[in-house]
């Protein structure tokens, strides 16, 4: 068949012209990703992993991967393909996040905020050149973890007793050993019954130990693009409870929806990777004597979340200041040189 509007030629199936990007008459409506929300892994292989040419499974619209590109949205429909060892493969399982903070004079505000904060940083933002304040569309792999991490721990309450105790016990035998200036006894069996205490007590295990088990799920995105590992999240969480199926007309016309290059695999393993690190560092600021501790993680659902990202640069006085801020929320997920 035709386009109506320019009179390329189309492939029969094709809902967009690959030319124009207008809709065919075979389509009503710009076709959705997926199914449901439910929806999850990969249809059939669409193309060895070598093919330097493919067509959009859902609008038939040409694709040509570029060297190192693991994942492809469509620019016509919006769908995604993603290379796996098998090869090209449609992205069944892909959602939006959408653009709430829309004007570069409100995502100026939100950074004055954050950049003049405390005495030290009072205007920063005026004393400083923007260099680069930037819109795009980012996708991130949302990894479903579950965490189990068990945690041996000495019970602190117990130890803090038995230091107070004897720490009081040892004042009121210098207190006894030679009034003011105190007697000649009483420090040594003092500092006898203190380092007793200690290397009994604390360093030789003699406190109360106990079992903990902390367990955790995480959607833990991992950015799907190796240039902005360095803004990879660690903590930060998106508002997933608001994505909605990926549409890219709800976009603005203009913003770049990105690629990516960081398989599916990859983004599991690095999630499970970072997911022991978070649990490690929450075990150790609310367990302060940790004897032991373990951790197994088991990822099961992946999704493609795309997310509208701000990235703001400054120069102040040679010193790069990067923010990389949730478009959706408004919230800063990263930020270098503050």
């Amino acid at each position: 068949m035709y386009c109506l509007k320019c009179g390329s030629q189309l492939p029969d199936d094709a809902a967009f012209c690959s030319k124009c990007g207008a809709r065919t008459s075979s389509t009503g409506q710009a076709p959705q990703a997926q199914s449901s929300a439910g929806a999850s892994g990969y249809s059939q292989i669409l193309a060895p992993s070598n093919a330097q040419s493919l067509k959009c499974p859902s609008c038939g619209a040409p694709i040509a991967p570029k060297f190192g590109e693991m994942i492809i949205t469509c620019e016509y429909c919006g769908s995604s393909i993603t290379l796996g060892s098998a090869g090209w493969a449609n992205i069944q399982k892909q959602t939006m996040l959408s653009l709430t903070i829309q004007s570069t004079d409100e995502i100026s505000s939100r950074i004055k905020s954050m950049m003049d904060r405390g005495m030290l940083h009072r205007h920063l933002q005026e004393r400083s050149t923007l260099e680069e304040m930037t819109l795009s569309v980012v996708p991130y792999w949302l990894v479903n973890v579950s965490a189990r991490t068990s945690i041996i721990a000495t019970n602190m309450v117990a130890e803090g007793a038995t230091v107070a105790t004897t720490a009081a016990l040892i004042g009121v035998m210098a207190g006894m050993g030679g009034g003011r200036r105190g007697g000649f006894g009483a420090p040594l069996l003092g500092g006898a019954m203190l380092g007793s205490m200690m290397g009994g007590g604390m360093g030789g295990g003699g406190g109360q130990k106990r079992a903990i088990q902390m367990d955790q799920n995480y959607n833990f995105p991992i950015i799907a693009l190796k240039a902005l590992t360095q803004y990879q999240p660690h903590e930060y969480q998106f508002a997933i409870q608001g994505r909605t199926l990926f549409d890219i007309s709800q976009y603005p016309k203009g913003i770049k929806v990105l690629n990516g290059d960081i398989s599916e695999d990859a983004a599991k393993y690095q999630a499970k990777t970072l997911v022991d690190q978070l649990q490690s560092q929450k075990a150790h600021a609310q367990y302060h004597m940790i004897q032991q501790i373990s951790s197994e993680e088991d990822v099961s659902d992946t999704e493609l979340l795309h997310v509208p990202i701000w990235f703001v640069r400054y120069d102040h006085g040679g010193n790069k200041i990067v923010l990389v801020v949730d478009g959706n929320s408004g919230n800063v997920i990263n930020s270098l040189g503050l």
